[in-house]
């Protein structure tokens, strides 16, 4: 079983950066593709960035440019990160981490792939 903590989420201003964590426990989060997702009231959670085991990302086109997704797998770290640059106000979410458990090589972007989320944390940017 895995479980993931997600932490980092906070209010910015527009133009501003934050850097959001995903910590993974119960197993080692190297074999296993990861994904961030965000979620407004009213609206469906949406695909933001997705990592391969192997470090293959792929983005939403609306963060593309600015969001970074990486993967540090040291024992001791076992952990997945979302940088976010220039945030805009449209950015404000509640922001979720998910694994999808060991298997092909991919960077997926279908919440229906993935097989364990965390609580999510809240990011408020304000214009």
């Amino acid at each position: 079983q895995v479980q993931l903590v997600e932490s980092g989420g906070g209010l910015v201003q527009a133009g501003e950066s934050l850097r959001l964590s995903c910590a993974g426990s119960g197993r080692t989060l190297s074999r296993y593709a990861m994904g961030w997702f965000r979620q407004t009231p009213g609206k469906e959670r949406e695909f933001v960035a997705a990592i391969s085991w192997s470090g293959n990302t792929y983005y939403a086109d609306s963060v593309k440019g600015r969001f970074t997704i990486s993967r540090d797998n040291a024992k001791n770290k076992n952990t997945v990160y979302l940088q976010m640059n220039s945030l805009k106000p449209e950015d404000t979410a509640v922001y979720y981490c998910a694994a999808h458990n060991p298997g092909g090589n991919y960077a997926y972007t279908r919440e229906r792939e993935y097989d364990y989320w965390g609580q999510g944390t809240q990011v408020t940017v304000s214009s």
